[in-house]
C-alpha cells in the first residue's frame, strides 16, 4: 500500500506546473504536440512559393521569440498546424488543413496572450467532397489565447506547454523542441495580392464565388476545373 502511495504522490507531483502564469519568458522557444513531426520554421512552410511539406504526422507547433530590449515593439511568434477534421455523416469526407502564420504577441492585463499576424499568413484546405476539393486562401486571424499558461515537465517527453484557446478549451500539449524559436524571419515574406474571382465549372453549370487570392494557382481535381479570373475579367 505504502508502495503504491509513493508512486501516485510521484506521478501527481510530475504533473504539477512549474510555471502558472508566470513570466512570459517561459513561452520562448519552439513547441510541437504529439510525435513533434509538425514544427515551424523552413520545414513547414515555403511563403515564397506559398507551399508546405506535409508532415508524416499531424499536429500543432507555436515558437515565441524573446523581447528584444534594444528595439520597439513586440516580441515575434510563428504557428504551424497540420489537421484533419471527421464528418459524422460522411466518413469518408476528411478534410485536411495546413495552415501557417506569423506575428507579433504581448501578454493582456489578465494573463491572456494577443496574436497579432503579421498579414503574410496562409491555409490549404483538402476536402474531397466540396465543389473545389484543394484550394491555398490567405489566413490572418488575430487570436486569442485565454486563462493564462503553465510549463510542466513530462517523465518521457520533458518540458511541455499548455496553452488555452480562445473559447477557454485546452490545446493539446506542446513539447519544447528548441528553447531557442525556429522560425522564418520576422518580417513580410510574401506579397498578398488583391481579391479575385473563382468560377468553378460542373457539367454546364458555373458558380462564382469570392475567394482572396494569394499569387498562386489552385489544384484541379477530375471532378472540377478550376478557373481564376481577376475582378472585373470577362468570361468568354
Amino acid at each position: 500500500m505504502m508502495a503504491l502511495l509513493t508512486s501516485a504522490l510521484a506521478l501527481l507531483l510530475a504533473s504539477v506546473p512549474i510555471y502558472v502564469n508566470a513570466d512570459i519568458s517561459v513561452l520562448v522557444g519552439t513547441w510541437s504536440s504529439g510525435s513533434m513531426k509538425v514544427q515551424t520554421g523552413s520545414g513547414f512552410a515555403n511563403p515564397a512559393q506559398v507551399s508546405f511539406t506535409y508532415p508524416n504526422t499531424s499536429g500543432i507547433s507555436y515558437s515565441f521569440a524573446a523581447k528584444d530590449s534594444t528595439t520597439e515593439g513586440d516580441p515575434w511568434y510563428e504557428i504551424a498546424r497540420y489537421r484533419f477534421t471527421s464528418n459524422g455523416s460522411q466518413p469518408n469526407c476528411i478534410t485536411a488543413a495546413m495552415n501557417w502564420v506569423h506575428g507579433t504577441y504581448a501578454e493582456a492585463d489578465n494573463g491572456s496572450i494577443i496574436l497579432t499576424p503579421n498579414g503574410d499568413g496562409y491555409q490549404q484546405i483538402q476536402d474531397p467532397c466540396a465543389a473545389v476539393s484543394n484550394f491555398i486562401e490567405n489566413y490572418n486571424d488575430t487570436e486569442l489565447l485565454v486563462n493564462g499558461y503553465y510549463t510542466f515537465t513530462d517523465a518521457t517527453l520533458g518540458l511541455a506547454l499548455q496553452l488555452y484557446s480562445f473559447d477557454g478549451s485546452l490545446l493539446a500539449p506542446m513539447y519544447q523542441v528548441s528553447s531557442t524559436p525556429n522560425m522564418l524571419p520576422t518580417q513580410q515574406l510574401r506579397n498578398v495580392t488583391a481579391a479575385t474571382q473563382v468560377i468553378q465549372r460542373r457539367g454546364n453549370g458555373v458558380r462564382s464565388s469570392p475567394r482572396t487570392s494569394t499569387g498562386f494557382t489552385l489544384v484541379p481535381t477530375a471532378a472540377v476545373a478550376v478557373v481564376i479570373l481577376a475582378i472585373g475579367s470577362s468570361l468568354l
